[in-house]
């Protein structure tokens, strides 16, 4: 096996502030030269093929297959990198390309922002179509605020295993961070093309939802801390507008963190509902924050959108130090 040279703490973090920088000032690459659409269309040959019998078995190898290209692909980046005759700009902007593709910021802005001004222009309907978008519930029939709690809901979910956990992988395992980050991506890819709890998937796909519960079990934890922290520094922004709770952040995601079916979802939107004071609802599934007496609004979509873009700038800067403090 070819070894690449280890990059070190400096062109780490360079990596991973130009990787940020690109997720929030540039749209999503196209899909021909996307490392997460590339992972989607393996799981997706490897998912048709899948047998009738022993569909356990065949999705422990589906995934370890996956795993194992993302993890080709990363190490073929860090190989770039130890490439002297490319300019050292050059190779860290590829580095910063590939990581940009395991977490993403400006997606979840943006969906927040198109369905935020649907229910500010009285468009109920769009807002409901557009929400479907990111949501597996039907929204056909939810109102303002259940469609208001749907964005929010997912939104803070998906800081978690969307920023907060790519970010984490990347700095715990120093030099060969980025393999770990496409390891979580992979994992979190195939977690939410086979992850699902009926009859077609559940055999299929319990092995990429377990090792998915599993690596974002510390970041999903870790993310209450982060939400509480986010909704301090709002405050400080937010002028005339609606005030966070950060106290009520903090103790509603520790105390409701498990009233949700996954083990990891409900500890980021159960501390976003308290930084909001707002009871956010999946009807028939679970309801976080019963014992305040609003739902949200469209006001509230936009401090969501501001308190995930802080925590995610606050899980940036974790980063940094935490490579710093390994290899520094």
């Amino acid at each position: 096996m070819i070894m690449p040279v280890m990059p070190g703490a400096e062109d780490l973090i360079i990596i991973l502030f130009l990787a940020y920088a690109y997720d929030l000032m540039l749209n999503e690459p196209p899909f021909a030269v996307h490392p997460v659409v590339w992972m989607g269309k393996l799981i997706s040959r490897l998912k048709d093929a899948a047998p009738v019998k022993h569909r356990r078995l065949y999705g422990i190898f589906l995934a370890l297959v996956t795993i194992g290209f993302a993890s080709a692909l990363a190490y073929a980046v860090m190989l770039v990198l130890s490439v002297e005759s490319i300019p050292r700009v050059l190779r860290l902007l590829i580095a910063a390309y590939f990581l940009k593709a395991t977490f993403a910021v400006r997606c979840l802005f943006e969906a927040g922002s198109n369905v935020r001004s649907r229910l500010e222009a009285g468009k109920l309907d769009e807002a409901r179509r557009e929400v479907s978008m990111y949501v597996s519930r039907d929204t056909s029939r939810l109102d303002e605020n259940h469609v208001s709690s749907a964005i929010i809901e997912t939104s803070s979910e998906n800081y978690v295993d969307g920023i907060l956990s790519p970010l984490m992988f990347y700095s715990f395992f120093g030099p060969f961070g980025l393999v770990a980050a496409y390891i979580f991506k992979a994992t979190s890819t195939l977690d939410s093309m086979v992850g699902y709890k009926n009859e077609k998937y559940l055999k299929l796909g319990w092995f990429s939802a377990k090792t998915d519960d599993v690596f974002n079990w510390i970041p999903a934890r870790i993310s209450v801390i982060f939400i509480c922290m986010a909704a301090v520094v709002v405050n400080l922004f937010s002028g005339n507008r609606k005030k966070l709770s950060a106290s009520d952040a903090l103790k509603l995601g520790l105390a409701e963190g498990l009233m949700t079916p996954s083990p990891n979802s409900g500890f980021p939107m159960a501390s976003t509902a308290g930084a909001l004071r707002v009871r956010l609802e999946k009807p028939n599934t679970y309801l976080l924050g019963e014992r305040y007496k609003a739902y949200p609004v469209a006001e509230d979509i936009w401090l969501t959108s501001r308190l995930i873009l802080t925590a995610s700038f606050m899980a940036v800067g974790a980063s940094a130090l935490m490579i710093y403090f390994i290899l520094g």
